[in-house]
């Protein structure tokens, strides 16, 4: 059973300006009622939104969760209060963590059914967001990602949770292995990299840049 701490939604809005360019994104998020009932689509709760559906967003990423427990090593980190979803998550979980989710497990929630596809390496709106410089490289060096999730199955879910995990993938990929094995691990690990990219439940912009490092590291 994974317990919700809260849920998050947020709509594109203007993020910052850079170089005379606006930045939209929808990483601002803002906890619904707990008493909330939601429509989660195959592509987004609702009341949820990405500005940039290029890179942002999409079947394979249409909710993003992350662990909780992280917060409170986060605030003593950077000193300071991290406020409402700090990282642009829709599910701040409780009692689930990078090394526990596989790649691939399957969660009921409410009457939909979702699948986990890949860890999450953010791009440089975490940084604006955050106000943090290296906020990302951080996030990538701690291995506290976070993961994505597919809608398997679309339908109403309570923000009160809880979530039940149906299915452990029986491969036993974990989210953190797969953050891993993307840390250049076709090199110093290719047999991970391999386990990884061949994963049939693993989102394809995980796998593509697996499969060009096991390239050029070595056949596959």
């Amino acid at each position: 059973m994974i317990r919700l701490a809260a849920v998050n939604v947020g709509t594109p809005a203007l993020l910052a300006e850079a170089h005379g360019d606006r930045v939209w994104s929808g990483i601002r998020k803002r906890p619904v009622d707990p008493t909330a009932l939601l429509w989660l689509s195959e592509l987004n709760l609702s009341g949820d939104g990405q500005a940039d559906l290029s890179v942002h967003g999409g079947p394979d990423k249409a909710v993003y969760a992350y662990p909780s427990e992280h917060l409170g090593p986060w605030a003593e980190e950077l000193d300071r209060e991290l406020g409402d979803a700090p990282f642009g998550e829709n599910l701040s979980t409780v009692g689930v963590l990078e090394r526990d989710v596989r790649i691939g497990d399957i969660w009921e929630w409410g009457s939909a059914t979702l699948q986990v596809t890949q860890p999450r390496w953010p791009c440089f709106k975490l940084t604006l967001h955050r106000r943090e410089a290296h906020i990302g490289e951080r996030l990538r060096a701690t291995g506290r990602t976070g993961w994505y999730l597919r809608v398997l199955g679309t339908g109403e879910v309570p923000a009160e949770g809880p979530i039940q995990l149906v299915l452990e993938d029986p491969a036993g990929v974990s989210v953190l292995d797969a953050h891993r094995a993307m840390l250049d691990r076709a090199r110093e690990d290719p047999d991970l990299a391999r386990a990884v990219s061949a994963h049939p439940a693993l989102a394809e912009q995980w796998r593509v840049p697996l499969r060009r490092q096991l390239e050029r590291f070595g056949p596959t």
